[in-house]
């Protein structure tokens, strides 16, 4: 059988099944310390004393150290930067002077057992002269910090705006939340003197970046630490990341010569990981009667909080470089202006920059639709890039690369959604509806993601002398199906059963590089780096194989690891396993074992693209949204494993909902976050999902990579925002009031009660 393309059952599952998976907190060693955080409790002020007296006298208290302890550990560096010049505003992992936000650490204790390191942290004393924090940027005024400007623009918008017929002007806003996976962060550190080496357990996401950094950090030669992944209970953008905890860790580790084991709670968790969204839209676009986009002008202010963490301006380059989504628009800018606050520091989260510009940029469709009284679906068309313009490029960069749009055709993937939507007939019984006082409406958002983000990623594929294929690659699994889809490739290429195939990942020892799983890329790189590899020992076998089947090894395949002449199963055979016992040193005159690496780079990336569409019905008394039904159409170019998209969408979308209606990490005037514990900061829960219908196509393969394949991991939420707000907006009849996300009961009631 083919293995990719089917929907394999998961093959990492099994342990997180029987309950005996191995996450952070299920590890611990002889002898070691708990570390626990002391955090600021106020969002600004001057770090004037820490009296950590009381804390060291408790039994079993074996440390406790401040910013004096960590001078010459340098403030954590930047993963992806994009801009110059921005190294002042990074976390050093201690707060020195000042704290700039609730939650920011300012001393850790080191305890023999975890209970005793909180009770002892709470003793630690804090001296802090609060001064006015910033919590609302774009009202701060003089006091407010503008880190940088980015802007992408291309076109002539002079021309596009001089005589323009109609100009519409919107203010859109996207409120602040995050990925809330279900396991915390947490890290379990020790130095190994026998061999100088400085082993973490706990990696996520990007394992080899992360130990770079900290072998840096901490003036380590690389070879002297080692990252270690287990399993992981979830990613979304927000694990993985360095924060001060895990060099703090580490740095414990070194220092005291003991284990160091850390694991956050959950209101930790929500103070101190990162956060994201937060970003205020000021748009305008230059609109012909017939619904023609001649240009737009975006303004937007991002909310970074206090610092700028590893991912620096990702999330505005991205938002400034994916706003103009499918559509083909003459002339265009945006910039982005980076601000501080006295809030969490913010990073990415699952299609970040993506949800807030296609929310940004579906308003506005809509909004232009209604003031010329067209069918927005039309407008869409009008605007999108035709397919004989493939591969389409944008004339800017996204993430150091030219944003070129590798294969589609828009205009019949819109036209194949509205049909599975009975899009004519929906409408009708929606208006309906209506007739009869539901208030119910249909909204739809159209959307490009991008995924496999270079520029390289390597996999060793390796046979033993049972016939055992063990894959061994450089990045991470955080629930999104590595194991498996990699074994598919695997499987397919060298022809064994996908039950003798292993994956191995996350572990920096095994393989000297990797780039680890964001962006979209694990398919895309690592699939085609797995194939790359499968591919060169197959070769290996089959030349191998030739001298004792007496064959030319072009006559020659392999079935479920058996080598045989093509066209006679039933002849003369050799097991894969046999192959690799004669490929043992001294057996063989070539290079000995029955391995190769391979290694795939990309100079573009791959562009998915689809459509959500959202019904709902609006109670305008108590404000609640009820999503009725949510259908995802997503263009995927290859699925390896259709099931883990169709469950990778449904994740999405259950967060995007999330995003759409109820996540809002809000704070008060004094920098006092409202939303600390799962009681404030509200989340989708079974009775807020709808069953997510997945129209999964796979009719324009990607040029870019062997697979064909593009990314599949953040579709499923990138356009539920806007398909959401444009819903509410057609069930409430106002289509230019929806401006905010999220759709809060208490807005959608001031909503509905100044509808016309």
């Amino acid at each position: 059988m083919s293995y990719v393309g089917s929907s394999v059952k998961r093959i990492e599952d099994r342990p997180l099944l029987t309950g005996r998976a191995r996450f952070v907190a299920d590890l611990s060693l002889p002898y070691q310390l708990h570390m626990r955080v002391v955090r600021s409790p106020v969002a600004h002020g001057r770090l004037l004393e820490i009296d950590t007296s009381e804390a060291r006298a408790m039994d079993g208290v074996e440390a406790v150290w401040t910013r004096d302890d960590v001078r010459e550990v340098p403030p954590i560096d930047y993963r992806m930067a994009w801009v110059e010049g921005l190294e002042r505003f990074r976390q050093p992992v201690l707060a020195a002077d000042h704290v700039r936000y609730v939650g920011e650490p300012v001393a850790i204790v080191l305890a023999t057992d975890s209970y005793l390191a909180e009770d002892a942290a709470e003793l630690v004393f804090a001296g802090i002269e609060e001064l006015d924090p910033v919590v609302d940027p774009l009202a701060a005024g003089p006091e407010a910090i503008e880190t940088t400007v980015v802007e992408k623009a291309y076109g002539d918008l002079e021309e596009a705006f001089g005589d323009a017929p109609v100009v519409v002007e919107m203010e859109l806003a996207v409120g602040r939340h995050s990925g809330v996976p279900m396991e915390t962060r947490g890290a379990l550190a020790h130095y190994d003197p026998m061999r100088s080496v400085l082993e973490m357990f706990g990696a996520a996401k990007v394992p080899h970046h992360n130990r770079a950094a900290i072998a840096s950090m901490l003036g380590l030669p690389l070879g002297a630490v080692v990252l270690r992944e287990g399993h992981v209970g979830g990613g979304f953008g927000i694990r993985g990341e360095l924060y001060p905890e895990d060099v703090l860790v580490c740095l414990a580790a070194l220092r005291l010569g003991r284990p160091i084991r850390w694991v956050e709670d959950r209101r930790e968790h929500m103070l101190a990981a990162n956060h994201s969204r937060d970003q205020v839209h000021r748009i305008r676009a230059a609109v012909e009667a017939d619904g023609w986009i001649r240009g737009v002008i975006d303004e937007f202010w991002v909310d970074q909080g206090a610092y700028l963490r590893t991912h620096q301006v990702t999330v505005t380059e991205l938002t400034t470089s994916m706003l103009p989504g499918p559509y083909a628009w003459p002339a265009y800018r945006s910039r982005g202006h980076v601000m501080l606050s006295n809030k969490t520091p913010c990073g990415t989260y699952r299609a970040p920059g993506r949800y807030e510009s296609t929310f940004v940029r579906e308003r506005l469709i809509e909004v232009i639709a209604h003031r010329l009284g067209l069918d927005s679906s039309e407008v869409r068309r009008r605007n999108l890039v035709p397919p004989e313009r493939m591969p389409y490029e944008r004339g800017i960069a996204a993430l150091g690369t030219e944003l070129t749009y590798d294969s589609g055709d828009y205009p019949g993937f819109l036209d194949r959604t509205l049909e599975y939507l009975d899009y004519e007939q929906l409408t009708t019984d929606l208006a309906r509806r209506r007739v009869d006082g539901e208030l119910v409406g249909l909204g739809m958002g159209f959307f490009v993601e991008k995924s496999g983000l270079g520029p390289f990623d390597g996999v060793r594929v390796t046979v033993d002398e049972a016939g055992e294929v063990l894959v061994i690659t450089g990045v991470a699994s955080i629930g999104q199906g590595v194991e498996t889809v990699l074994a598919q490739v695997c499987a397919d290429e060298l022809g064994v059963g996908i039950d003798s195939v292993r994956v191995r990942h996350g572990q920096t020892d095994d393989l000297a590089y990797g780039m680890g799983a964001f962006a979209s890329r694990v398919t895309v790189m690592s699939g085609s780096a797995t194939l790359i590899a499968a591919r060169r020992v197959r070769r290996k076998a089959l030349e191998a194989a030739a001298a004792a089947l007496e064959a030319d090894p072009d006559d020659l395949t392999i079935e479920r690891g058996r080598v045989f002449v093509r066209g006679s199963p039933a002849g003369p055979a050799i097991m894969l396993g046999e192959v690799a016992r004669r490929l043992r040193p001294g057996l063989t005159s070539g290079e000995p074992g029955l391995a190769a690496e391979g290694w795939f780079e990309a100079h573009h990336m791959a562009y998915p693209y689809g459509i959500h569409a959202a019904i709902v019905r609006v109670d305008p008394d108590s404000g609640r949204v009820e999503v009725e039904r949510l259908v995802v159409a997503y263009e995927v170019g290859k699925a390896v494993n259709p099931e883990l998209v169709n469950g990778q969408i449904a994740g999405g979308a259950a967060q995007g909902i999330g995003g759409a209606l109820l996540e809002d990490f809000a704070y008060d005037e004094s920098g006092q976050p409202l939303a600390a514990t799962f009681m404030d900061y509200l989340m989708p829960t079974i009775a807020e999902m709808p069953d997510v219908e997945v129209l999964l196509l796979e009719e324009a393969p990607s040029p870019l990579n062997p697979l064909g394949v593009k990314g599949a991991g953040e579709g499923g939420i990138t356009a539920v925002g806007a398909a959401i707000a444009n819903a509410v907006a057609d069930a409430l009849g106002c289509p230019e009031k929806v401006t905010r996300l999220p759709l809060g009961p208490e807005r959608v009631r001031r909503i509905a009660a100044g509808r016309a």
